[in-house]
């Protein structure tokens, strides 16, 4: 019979054992959701290693990392492979400066969200964060389900949809989009315009001007009728004399 008393006592001290460990170690709180992060959504997506490496070094992942959790700006990017950066000329990375990586990182993203349904009525040209003009435009268009994007100097379509969540949209593309303003000849700057000529104080001519020659021309005649004035009176004069002493 005590067996049997003493299962009971042995479950309730194990209970009240179980009840205080819980007491004062409570469970841990569902983690929360972690703030979009580009780069780690390319990571997890794979064969994404250079445009990563090009937007930390840019440092464009913290731009775009502060508008998707600081703000309700939507972002589509337009990510090239690493098999699309194979298709550069060797160098081409290496021989563009650091304000030139960052406009060509903008150049892959566009400041608003576009589903595969709204590629068919978007406007082109697209604005993307390097800017507008016609050096800086990016065409896209459809064909069936085939979206197509063009540059001036690349011309491929999306391959793939990476991640979409209604804010964020990350397709691939197979070629690096390269816009004309960094991959062509800017047009020279226009030449300066020539400096007008400065006026003389009083408004005086160069001797060597025509309003210089003019004026010496009429002082010359001034003198001559001056002088042949002078002869007159001498002759007249001279006329008179000559009669008194007559």
């Amino acid at each position: 019979m005590a067996p049997q008393k003493l299962l009971p006592f042995s479950l309730l001290i194990i209970s009240l054992l179980l009840h205080t460990s819980s007491a004062q170690s409570p469970a841990a709180a569902p983690a929360p959701a972690g703030p979009v992060n580009i780069t780690k959504i390319l990571e997890k997506a794979g064969q994404f290693s250079v445009f990563i490496r090009l937007i930390k070094a840019t440092r464009e992942d913290l731009t775009l990392n502060g508008q998707l959790n600081n703000s309700n700006n939507a972002i589509t990017i337009f990510a090239p492979s690493d098999s699309a950066f194979t298709t550069l000329k060797s160098g081409t990375l290496n021989a563009l400066n650091d304000q030139e990586k960052s406009e060509l990182v903008q150049f892959h993203i566009v400041p608003m969200y576009l589903s595969s349904s709204t590629f068919q009525t978007v406007s082109n040209p697209v604005t993307t964060q390097a800017g507008t003009g016609n050096r800086l435009a990016l065409n896209v268009t459809t064909s069936g389900n085939s979206v197509n994007i063009t540059t001036g100097l690349t011309n491929t379509s999306v391959s793939g949809t990476v991640y979409t969540d209604g804010q964020l949209a990350v397709y691939q593309v197979d070629k690096v989009l390269q816009p004309l303003d960094l991959f062509t000849p800017k047009p020279p700057a226009p030449a300066p315009a020539p400096e007008k000529a400065k006026k003389k104080k009083g408004g005086e001519g160069d001797a060597d001007s025509p309003a210089g020659v003019a004026k010496d021309a009429s002082d010359g005649g001034e003198r001559e009728r001056f002088m042949a004035g002078n002869r007159v009176v001498v002759f007249v004069v001279g006329l008179a004399a000559a009669a008194v002493a007559l």
